[in-house]
């Protein structure tokens, strides 16, 4: 810290110089190192080695009914019943918990999307009239037509809206806000720049969304129940009351 260190501690050079032969220099003693190395470098291959060897794990066959009222359930299969059983067993259930008769039944679908040449069906949404309606909900539908008749029938059918091009702006600055859209194939070429807006909800055929009757469309949106897959494969919806 000085430019002499000899003035601030008097023979510190003394010490500093006899410092290093008080450190013992010897190198460590490490046997096993180079075992170690070879460990390593052979480590991947034993370990695939290993993989294979491992047997695999085979368990016991389930059992179908369990004898006991307190079972373990891993042991035993889950248990399927019918429809008609299934919703029997709802409605016991609903007396028992004391819930309200006018709860929703739900159903869980599991789809097989995939096809014969390794390919898989993309997710999709549809909406389907089921022949027992179990909610007064209607959904609110806008009708795109220029033949002043085709707006006639809408209005009388329950359309909350009915337009031409005009809704084109009031729609893409979100002033017009509904649940379905149904279209005639003549306005169509007029309506592509809400394709990207739309989305899902563009007019097409594939949705029965685009048509001449617009009755039966307007039927099926206002009524009818839509459903989507979700995770790839499930869908998941409400399908009655309890």
């Amino acid at each position: 810290l000085a430019p002499r260190r000899g003035w601030v501690f008097p023979g510190l050079d003394q010490r500093l110089s006899a410092a290093p032969a008080l450190v013992s220099v010897v190198p460590p003693v490490r046997p096993y190192a180079e075992a170690a190395k070879s460990a390593k470098r052979g480590s991947q291959k034993t370990k695939q080695e290993e993989t294979k060897k491992k047997q695999v794990i085979r368990r016991r066959p389930l059992m179908s009914k369990p004898v006991d009222d307190v079972y373990l359930t891993w042991y035993y299969e889950r248990p399927s019943y019918d429809v008609e059983e299934a919703v029997g067993m709802l409605k016991k259930f609903q007396e028992l918990d004391f819930t309200h008769p006018q709860q929703y039944v739900y159903i869980n679908v599991f789809l097989d999307m995939a096809l014969q040449k390794k390919k898989k069906v993309d997710p999709f949404a549809s909406t389907v009239l089921l022949p027992h309606r179990f909610t007064d909900e209607t959904n609110k539908v806008l009708v795109f037509t220029e033949n002043e008749q085709e707006a006639e029938i809408a209005r009388e059918n329950g359309a909350a809206v009915v337009g031409g091009v005009e809704l084109i702006k009031w729609i893409l600055e979100d002033e017009i806000q509904v649940d379905s859209y149904v279209a005639v194939p003549a306005i169509m070429p007029k309506l592509i720049p809400l394709r990207n807006k739309l989305r899902r909800k563009y007019p097409s055929t594939k949705r029965n969304s685009l048509g001449h009757d617009i009755p039966k469309m307007l039927q099926l949106f206002r009524e009818g129940l839509e459903y989507m897959v979700q995770d790839e494969c499930v869908i998941k919806t409400r399908i009655a009351r309890v």
